[in-house]
């Protein structure tokens, strides 16, 4: 079995107890960042690595809402999700270092807590930009190598076991990619020890 297989297996059998795990996470650390960056989604709208559908309730109600996931049992999950909201929303299986959309069809590409766990969050964002239209926005949430010395030892530590079970990394930081990559940084949060960030940035229009 391939390594991205072996992954996706991980995140299937995960798929169930997704929501319950990370309940505490969520209220202790993660703050509002959902609603954060769902809010600043406007028009057509990718999210990339979309999970359990957690996300779906912080949407605007005129966000037209495409949503992928590399696990199937991820994706099935969303679909329950997005039925008990009464919400249409475009489910499929999809990877996101090899999106299945035509160049500039979004207006608003997302991903939260997700860019930690793809195998290469430079090809995911590239992806991410390649699929934006000019001027659109790139929304993002994640756990990041933290700022406060004692928690990035202690990130690099927990990697050793994370990275090789499930593909996490905790010590990476992509708003240092989507710099390299040329986007305009709108906004950016940094908080919790530094080791959580969210990033509005737009695609130029140019």
């Amino acid at each position: 079995m391939s390594r991205p297989e072996r992954l996706i297996g991980y995140w299937d059998k995960e798929a169930p107890s997704y929501e319950r795990k990370i309940a505490s996470a969520e209220r202790r650390f993660f703050a509002d960042s959902r609603q954060w960056v769902c809010r600043r989604a406007a028009g057509a709208t990718l999210e990339v690595a979309v999970g359990t559908g957690l996300n779906f309730p912080h949407y605007a109600d005129d966000v037209r809402l495409t949503a992928v996931d590399w696990s199937p049992q991820m994706v099935q999950a969303a679909e329950r999700s997005a039925a008990r909201l009464a919400r249409p929303i475009t489910l499929a299986r999809a990877d996101a270092m090899a999106l299945p959309f035509e160049d500039e069809l979004f207006d608003a590409v997302v991903c939260t807590f997700a860019l930690c766990c793809i195998p290469d969050e430079r090809v995911a964002l590239s992806e991410a930009i390649r699929v934006l239209r000019p001027g659109g926005s790139l929304l993002l949430a994640d756990h990041i190598v933290a700022s406060n010395l004692g928690l990035r030892a202690i990130e690099y530590l927990v990697e050793l076991v994370t990275i090789p079970l499930q593909g996490e990394h905790y010590t990476r930081r992509p708003l240092n990619t989507v710099r390299q990559l040329g986007l305009e940084i709108v906004e950016t949060d940094r908080f919790t020890y530094g080791a959580i960030e969210r990033v509005h940035a737009r695609k130029s229009a140019g």
